[in-house]
């Protein structure tokens, strides 16, 4: 009896490892759809990678790895053996930027992998769906090959790869912003109207006066800390310019033609925004290389005279960091489990609008996953792990201060290129929001709701 049980346990083993999302829950869990259950397991895959990145740079790990013998080079010796491993591959930026080339790595073969999937019924989608262990083995396997890529260019490269990532994962961190402040505002009004209730008119009114104050007081705080009087024009030029923008498109959103066009959109949404763009307009003041006009920038370590450009030793986890690994936890969830009921997000997202429902006979069990898309694919299985491929770039460069690696001196070193490409970022996203207000004046024609 005990073997037969065994060799059953084996069997429910084996069709985990190999099978669908459904052996992943657990029996007090609802039935969930096999869609959802995926993008979920994947999204814990880059939590798992990112973990992995921030112990790395923890400064406490790095201390104890030099202490450990024959580890090391130039770390503690028993018997007259020294360490001829150099741990500096395996600590720091380097260990980030390698462990993050992995989660892109492996994101972009499933990007490549999964593209025109329609159906479940798709030999790709069994491997979408199911073989965790495998693919979590084909990760690990890429993680170790990760760390043996010499230094050389590599770091420097990458960066580059990391900043473009970066701006368009920024660009759909605004889009889910759009998505989650339309669903808001349309969720209360129709409650307000429904239920003939003014407390749901106050609480959109509250939460637009809240994240307008937001805004207002980060422009306050900016000018306050990151200029100075008869300097620092460059950060008192991005402050004026996308408080003005936000301005703008505010004003642009309670617009008579503009609300008759589109009655949803309103002042939350702009709030929201322009919260959103005053945060991307902090993160970039924090790249400023400029002592005076940065708080944020760590004190100078070493100056040599052949270089006239001031190397700095990296903070992790100062404030903006801090709020940047937040905010991307919260939108690389969101990505996971988001079904919107806005065609223009759907169509750039590439989701579907209504997820398919269960009949009642195929009802299952609580704790399983059921398949949902035998009739179509409830989102792009090629564009979601392309998203995961930017948010692993995005994550890179949160987790190093958008800092970029010296090859010299091996330290990190803040350069302009990080404040503009967030500046155009928050640029572009005000360009897409304010797109988003008037298409459906432009294009009369064109379905937008």
């Amino acid at each position: 009896m005990g073997a037969c049980l065994g060799v059953c346990s084996l069997l429910s083993c084996a069709s985990c490892l190999c099978g669908s999302a459904s052996c992943i829950l657990c029996g007090c869990c609802p039935s969930t759809r096999n869609s959802t259950i995926s993008r979920l397991a994947f999204t814990f895959l880059l939590f798992l990678g990112v973990l992995v990145a921030v112990i790395m740079l923890s400064p406490a790990v790095e201390s104890q790895l030099y202490k450990l013998p024959w580890v090391c080079e130039g770390g503690s010796s028993t018997l007259g053996i020294e360490g001829h491993v150099d741990c500096g591959s395996l600590l720091g930026h380097r260990a980030a930027y390698r462990m993050c080339f992995a989660l892109a790595a492996f994101f972009f073969l499933f990007t490549l992998l999964m593209i025109c999937v329609k159906t479940s019924k798709d030999p790709r989608a069994a491997i979408q769906n199911g073989f965790w262990f495998f693919k979590f083995l084909v990760l690990l396997g890429i993680t170790v090959g990760a760390f043996y890529i010499p230094d050389g260019s590599f770091t420097n490269v990458w960066f580059y790869f990391g900043v473009v990532g970066s701006f368009f994962f920024i660009l759909i961190q605004l889009i889910l912003l759009i998505d989650f402040a339309h669903c808001w505002n349309q969720s209360w009004l129709w409650k307000a109207e429904e239920r003939d209730s003014r407390c749901w008119y106050a609480g959109l009114f509250f939460f637009t006066f809240l994240f307008y104050g937001v805004a207002i007081a980060a422009v306050a705080l900016m000018y306050t800390y990151y200029t100075q009087s008869g300097s620092c024009y460059e950060g008192k030029v991005f402050i004026s310019l996308n408080l003005v923008f936000c301005v703008c498109v505010s004003i642009v959103a309670v617009l008579p033609k503009v609300q008759e066009a589109q009655p949803n959109s309103g002042l939350l949404q702009a709030s929201v925004i322009s919260a959103y763009t005053m945060f991307i307009t902090w993160l970039a003041l924090s790249n400023i290389p400029d002592q005076k006009c940065n708080p944020h920038l760590p004190v100078i370590t070493n100056t040599t005279s052949l270089d006239t450009s001031d190397v700095y030793t990296t903070q992790w986890w100062d404030a903006p960091s801090i709020v940047g690994l937040i905010v991307f936890i919260l939108c690389t969830i969101f990505i996971s489990v988001r079904s919107s009921d806005n065609k223009q997000v759907n169509n750039l997202m590439q989701t579907e609008e209504n997820p398919p429902m269960l009949d009642g006979q195929e009802q299952v069990a609580k704790g399983r996953a059921y398949d949902n898309e035998q009739d179509g694919v409830s989102y792009s299985y090629s564009f979601f792990h392309f998203c995961l491929f930017l948010a692993s770039l995005y994550i890179m460069m949160t987790l190093t201060n958008w800092y970029k690696p010296d090859d010299i001196t091996r330290k990190m070193v803040s350069t302009w290129t990080a404040v503009w490409v967030k500046i155009c970022a928050t640029w572009a996203g005000l360009l897409l929001y304010l797109w988003t207000l008037v298409a459906p004046l432009l294009l009369p024609n064109r379905d937008f709701s």
